[in-house]
């Protein structure tokens, strides 16, 4: 079997699992007789670099200057592969394992399947706890409200070279890689896959990290997310405006409100109808302002971030 696969994989500081991670890579490349590339990104990690060297495996570590979270790396090292002109297709995972080693040959089956399709993992069996299950479906649905996108993937996926230097133009992938994928309109294409188990030490995602990490999927689709909430005040600004005909109604014509009822009931429709307005003028500059800034391109933009390049094997 000939394949040309670079793996690509942000670290901070997980070197333990990282380590484990290449043992079983090590372990797939042999099964299906592949020599695989492996960049890891270096997210200016506090602990000391430590990545032994295997048979089958061609290993680089491109140190950045400083620490931009996994997103963000990862947006630096697919401009990196795509800026190095080598035709060949890319697998994005996780270090902490999981993202595991075992489905690659699912991946590159889909790949040759759909060659002209990103492909990402779609988790079809969860092993977290009962919580993060319920936090993850509300979640879901505040994206999907906000939105109007469904997102039920993460990071593991496999980019054909010919896509390459496309999604590294995409400025989305800079806040979130999957959803700037989505945002892109480049052809995509899932497949149902386990999560695995950290192989090595203690996640570092907290819950104010999730909430950070889901503020960053939406902020992808900011102008969307805000011509959607700007929707939703004009609809309270009508439904205000209806109420207050109500209570006139009901005061002047039927007679039916009891005294001070009908002032308080319209100062608060009064007030929501003022608040919808402000925060719908608000968001009409907001969009105006993302539309006109000239935003951040991974593929122009990512060398600077770059402190060296180390070649392990």
């Amino acid at each position: 079997m000939s394949e040309n696969i670079t793996i690509l994989i942000p670290v901070f500081n997980d070197w333990d699992a990282l380590s484990k991670l290449l043992e079983k890579i090590e372990e797939q490349a042999v099964l299906l007789k592949i020599r695989f590339s492996i960049q890891v990104m270096n997210d200016c990690s506090s602990l000391q670099v430590e990545v032994a060297t295997y048979p089958s495996l061609d290993i680089s570590v491109v140190h950045l200057l400083r620490n931009v979270g996994h997103q963000k790396a990862i947006a630096i090292g697919l401009s990196h592969l795509a800026h190095s002109g080598t035709e060949s297709n890319v697998i994005v995972m996780d270090a902490d394992g999981e993202d595991r080693p075992s489905d690659i040959p699912a991946m590159i089956k889909a790949n040759a399947e759909n060659p002209d399709k990103i492909i990402f993992a779609h988790r079809s069996k969860r092993s977290e706890g009962f919580v993060f299950k319920i936090s993850y479906l509300i979640y879901k649905f505040i994206f999907k409200m906000l939105t109007g996108k469904i997102i039920t993937f993460g990071n593991f996926s496999m980019v054909p070279y010919t896509m390459l230097k496309k999604l590294a133009f995409v400025s989305e992938i800079w806040n979130n890689y999957p959803g700037g994928v989505i945002r892109s309109k480049l052809p995509y294409s899932s497949i149902p896959l386990e999560r695995g188990k950290r192989l090595a030490g203690e996640s570092k995602m907290n819950f104010v990290s999730l909430v950070l990490h889901g503020m960053s999927t939406i902020a992808v689709f900011l102008d969307v997310t805000a011509i959607r909430i700007m929707l939703f005040s004009i609809f309270l600004i009508a439904c205000s405006f209806l109420g207050i005909m109500v209570v006139f109604e009901m005061k002047f014509i039927a007679q039916m409100a009891t005294p001070g009822w009908a002032s308080s009931v319209v100062s608060g429709f009064t007030i929501i109808v003022l608040q919808a307005f402000f925060i719908s003028l608000f968001l009409v500059f907001t969009v105006l302002s993302y539309r006109s800034n000239k935003h951040f391109i991974p593929l122009t933009d990512y060398k600077p971030f770059i402190e060296k390049i180390e070649k392990i094997s």
